[in-house]
């Protein structure tokens, strides 16, 4: 088999070896300083509280100092709120330089739905962003206070049907993964709520605590983390959590309400990050996630963990979008 460098005139060989010597060069360097993950929720919340976890062994050394992930440097979370996580999104994709340095936490199916219903105002879709690795999956819930006189999932419909829309569920945000529950939950259940997107998890459920809202469809680690002020009624996802074993999901109680808002976390790039940088990040991000010490605390804290590898994340993604886009048509006619 000829060899493909004896077909190149000397000057491009020349050209090609040196663009061969510089990308192993960069990639052997990568990263050398700090990286920067926009996280497009406030300080507290799921998402970030589970960022900083999963990415606290980023500058990990092993016992003889070498580095064990990102070539010793840390990952520093920046919160950038708003709109449900359009704010953070919109910046990232029209600011952030494509060079491994800026990165991004993802929130499926927040950011799909969003691309989907909000076209023109959200500039991110599955197109313009690249998936790294997924770290966790997290049902939504649906909660009320503690002193509540709802005590079950059919107290909340009974009331609800009832009150056509004065039942107030709160959420993070429109077409996150709380507010397509509570679509999926009205339409299953035969009833009329009014949502109140809260800007975020701690606010929305904050809401709940504080008796601004009836109840709130929020994530499962942050109720379970509260869960001594809460009543935690049921789970939307197609099996119990084993964090709440005791709690039922919507569809054990005969309710058609699937997985669609189940939270799906991780760790993208913006395209036209380099194909050498996507794969350190790729291996990397991926063994990072499934570090002991990151387990263990994920564990700890009732934040259920889902790792996938970079092409699993993939293939989720355009499932995700696929489904999505058929899902979100039926319920806005609703």
């Amino acid at each position: 088999m000829t060899n493909i460098f004896q077909q190149l005139p000397k000057t491009k060989l020349i050209v090609a070896l040196c663009l061969m010597v510089s990308a192993g060069a960069a990639t052997a360097e990568y990263p050398d300083r700090p990286i920067s993950l926009t996280v497009s929720y406030g300080a507290g919340g799921a998402t970030d509280f589970q960022a900083r976890i999963v990415t606290m062994m980023a500058a990990k050394e092993d016992k003889q100092g070498k580095a064990v992930y990102l070539n010793g440097q840390p990952i520093v979370i920046l919160n950038r709120p708003g709109a449900g996580g359009q704010v953070g999104w919109n910046r990232f994709v029209q600011k952030s330089k494509p060079d491994g340095y800026e990165l991004a936490a993802y929130n499926v199916p927040h950011f799909i739905a969003q691309s989907i219903v909000f076209h023109k105002r959200a500039k991110y879709n599955i197109n313009n962003l690249e998936p790294i690795a997924n770290w966790g999956a997290d049902p939504a819930v649906l909660i009320t206070r503690k002193n509540s006189p709802f005590n079950s999932v059919s107290d909340v419909i009974k009331y609800a049907k009832a009150n056509p829309g004065k039942l107030t569920i709160s959420g993070a945000g429109l077409f996150v993964g709380h507010h397509i529950a509570a679509l999926q939950f009205d339409k299953a259940a035969g009833v009329k709520t009014k949502y109140i997107p809260a800007g975020g998890g701690v606010k929305a459920l904050q809401f709940v605590l504080g008796g601004q809202t009836m109840a709130g469809f929020n994530n499962l680690s942050d109720a379970y983390r509260s869960r001594d002020r809460l009543k935690i009624l049921a789970v939307a996802d197609l099996k119990r959590s084993d964090f709440l074993p005791d709690v039922p999901t919507l569809k054990e109680l005969g309710l058609d309400v699937d997985d669609s808002s189940v939270n799906f976390r991780g760790i993208m790039a913006p395209k036209g990050t380099p194909d050498a940088i996507l794969k350190v990040l790729a291996d990397k991000v991926y063994a990072m996630f499934k570090d002991k010490k990151v387990v263990k605390k994920m564990k700890a804290a009732g934040s259920p963990m889902r790792v996938m590898n970079r092409e699993q994340t993939k293939t989720m993604w355009k499932e995700r979008q696929a489904y999505l886009t058929v899902l979100l048509k039926d319920l806005r006619k609703n």
